[in-house]
């Protein structure tokens, strides 16, 4: 339970925007946004560390959130997924974007600190917005 306490916690930081906090919760040598990329979309790109996490939060400024809920969080060893329904709004484009059931990602290390973390979205959805 300890590992969704920690992905509970990082969402209430992310509602507050308190981007150290879930720094605070991650491996310094996080992979965020792990595995194989195939769009251009900003927020959805791979990062490495601290600083790639934290460039992932500032790619965010070009999204109007417009509503975020964790619908359920589901934990099997060091691994709990997120069920999140998210809508925003691409600002540059004026572009909505819904996501039901997006998908959370998230991989604990020994030390329990997130050590890996990817969405799993409508990549086509996300870059059609963007665009």
């Amino acid at each position: 339970m300890a590992h969704v306490e920690t992905v509970q916690q990082i969402y209430e930081a992310f509602g507050r925007g308190d981007v150290p906090a879930i720094l605070g919760a991650l491996a310094a040598d996080v992979e965020w946004e792990y595995g194989v990329n195939s769009t251009d979309v900003p927020w959805l790109q791979p990062r490495r560390g601290h600083e790639g996490a934290a460039a992932f939060f500032q790619a965010l400024a070009a999204i109007e959130i417009s509503a975020f809920a964790v619908k359920g969080l589901f934990a099997a060893g060091n691994t709990v997924i997120g069920l999140i329904d998210i809508q925003f709004t691409v600002k540059a484009t004026g572009k909505k974007v819904v996501e039901e059931d997006e998908v959370h990602i998230w991989h604990f290390d020994a030390a329990g600190k997130v050590a890996r973390f990817r969405h799993r979205v409508d990549t086509h959805q996300h870059q059609t917005a963007f665009r």
